[in-house]
């Protein structure tokens, strides 16, 4: 369609325009990491396993000595627990009871786990003979001291806040949040608690935006409702754009009377863009404004938060710091008979299922883009290119999962 860029092409230029953008780095604390975006390399300051262990609770012994297990038996001489170490090495024909965790003796190299033995009067048998060497963590098997095991520019999961904390480190160096200032604007919002007058609308946006952008490692610095005044938007934006790394608005972008943002942000900054051929979404503007980026989102409940998340979101991950970020989508088959008109890529709401070893997926809830019940409703995107038309029964569907933004 004239005049909009497709979906990949504006996110190909909004990321362009990051370059080799970084925010300040900070050190943050094991506890409050979850989340943040990794700065620096994480080298392993231990080889771990430290030494070798067990991995199930049960008997150690030497290998070479299974074969009394079945037949004489082997003695039992002591036992070993997590955080102790026997003193002397392990004699030959012999065992000892040891617990998960705990050192290997010297001279073992193979245990026994627990629910395949049974012992008698002192005495070792077992139901089932061991592999030689199993239930052993060797020393050195998960990483060896000085290798690299993080790089700069990944988010940091509880995975790998455990692996920090196994290292013994107490916290690692993160790229600042960035701060964001996020408004609605509109005179026909009110906000929730408020009486509405006729023609009037709860302001429902700028709460969804915020509860997804605080799944995102951003500090938001303000959050306001503007009217449809263009002097109190100027300022309010002239303002924002002193402090903020990221301005979000929502409404106001699109060809209405009362659709001035755009002139404005031309005036305090720049717009790279304005519209896109993605539905729902089409009126989504991308530019700078001040030191910052500057997006405008639909005034659409649906379309404010699906360009958020597909538009918004992996620049938004990039001037964080985070590298790689990739939305997942999958194969499925069409459940029922899908309906689209070629010229916009579509991201329709739908629910998904797994039968008979393959997805399936259908649109669910009303498409409207101003229909949140709907959107409760669903699971996914069914993600339509734009130059595709209807999806018959049967036929396959690209389906993309809501990501940490939605679910």
């Amino acid at each position: 369609m004239s005049g909009l860029l497709s979906v990949a092409d504006a996110i190909q230029s909004m990321l362009e325009t990051a370059g080799d953008f970084l925010p300040e780095q900070e050190f943050c604390p094991l506890m409050s990491l979850d989340g943040r975006i990794l700065a620096e390399p994480v080298v392993a300051t231990i080889t771990f396993p430290v030494f070798d262990n067990s991995a199930m609770d049960g008997y150690a012994l030497r290998y070479t000595d299974a074969k009394q297990l079945t037949g004489t038996g082997l003695p039992v001489k002591g036992t070993v627990y997590a955080g102790h170490a026997l003193d002397t090495p392990l004699a030959a024909g012999s065992a000892v009871r040891i617990m998960t965790g705990a050192p290997l003796p010297e001279g073992a190299d193979t245990v026994i786990m627990q629910e395949q033995t049974r012992l008698v009067d002192g005495v070792l048998f077992a139901t089932q003979l061991p592999a030689q060497g199993e239930h052993v963590r060797h020393r050195g098997e998960d990483m060896q001291q000085g290798e690299t095991l993080l790089l700069p520019g990944i988010r940091l999961t509880p995975r790998h806040i455990g692996l920090l904390a196994g290292l013994g480190l107490t916290g690692v160096r993160v790229y600042r949040r960035l701060r964001v200032a996020l408004f609605s604007s509109g005179d026909e919002l009110r906000q929730p608690g408020e009486p509405l007058a006729d023609s009037q609308i709860y302001d429902s946006n700028r709460f969804a935006l915020t509860a997804m952008l605080q799944r995102l490692p951003v500090d938001i610095i303000t959050s306001r409702w503007l009217p449809d005044d263009p002097g109190l938007v100027e300022s309010a934006l002239r303002d924002a754009a002193g402090t903020a790394d990221v301005v979000i608005t929502s409404a106001g972008v699109s060809v209405g009377d009362a659709d001035y943002m755009r002139d404005i942000i031309a005036g305090l900054g720049q717009v790279n863009f304005w519209k896109v051929a993605m539905k729902p979404g089409k009126p989504f503007a991308f530019g700078r404004l001040g030191r910052g980026w500057y997006f405008g989102l639909p005034g659409n409940p649906v379309s404010s938060m699906a360009t958020l998340d597909q538009l918004a979101q992996p620049l938004l991950r990039r001037l964080s710091g985070e590298l790689g970020y990739c939305p997942v989508q999958l194969p499925a088959v069409a459940d029922t008979a899908i309906r689209k008109q070629p010229g916009r890529a579509d991201y329709q709401r739908g629910i998904y299922h797994l039968a008979d070893g393959q997805l399936h997926a259908s649109p669910a809830g009303g498409q409207g883009s101003g229909l949140l019940r709907g959107f409760c409703t669903t699971d996914c995107y069914l993600v339509l290119p734009s130059e595709q038309g209807d999806t018959a029964v049967g036929e396959s569907v690209q389906i993309q999962p809501f990501g940490a933004l939605l679910k």
